[in-house]
């Protein structure tokens, strides 16, 4: 059973600047207009944003304990190995960290979405395998969840992206929100199951 025994139950997102709102109004990023969407139907959770911009999969291990600690969360959702991607550090590292954070997050009671990234394709093919493959692989070996890539109908998009080619623009916000929705509600129906 989750820890998370509140009348509104905590979903912590802990991420980058996708789900931080880089170079958006906070009130037009994606997190809060799932929020809204949550208040507004019968599975009132609070979400609580722990993302950075600029983090890694690293940088979320070495705040995860503190965040699981502070909010006690039924849900988290890992959006988390971007900027792992776009430095080039290890495809395997950044598993390890996921696998870790998610291990962690299950240790307490949470349950874990996860949020899958692609990166630019002037990294090689190889790497990008490599990188891609990390998230299904997670989702099957821990038996979670697994959004296959957040910004699936955004990133092409030149009229829903900032003009940097990275961050999506607050048209994209509410398509983000949307698309993590369904994958979402079954895990707030099983929470409530729980609770």
């Amino acid at each position: 059973m989750s820890l998370s025994t509140m009348a509104e139950p905590v979903i912590v997102v802990l991420g980058d600047s996708i789900s931080a709102g880089y170079g958006l109004d906070v009130k037009d990023a994606w997190v809060t207009l799932l929020q809204k969407k949550l208040l507004a139907s019968k599975h009132p959770h609070r979400i609580s944003n722990a993302s950075i911009s600029g983090d890694t999969s690293a940088g979320g291990l070495a705040r995860i304990d503190a965040i699981l600690a502070r909010d006690q969360p039924a849900i988290v959702l890992l959006e988390l190995g971007a900027n792992d991607g776009l430095r080039g550090l290890s495809p395997t590292q950044m598993k390890a960290n996921l696998a870790e954070i998610i291990r962690r997050s299950q240790k307490i009671g949470a349950k874990v979405l996860l949020l899958g990234m692609k990166i630019p394709p002037n990294y090689g093919k190889r790497y990008i395998d490599l990188f891609y493959n990390v998230y299904p692989q997670l989702a099957k070996e821990l038996d979670i969840p697994l959004v296959p890539f957040l910004l699936e109908e955004v990133a092409l998009d030149k009229n829903l992206m900032q003009a940097d080619g990275l961050h999506p623009n607050a048209l994209a916000q509410p398509l983000l929100a949307h698309k993590v929705e369904p994958y979402l509600l079954p895990l707030l129906k099983l929470n409530e199951t729980d609770r």
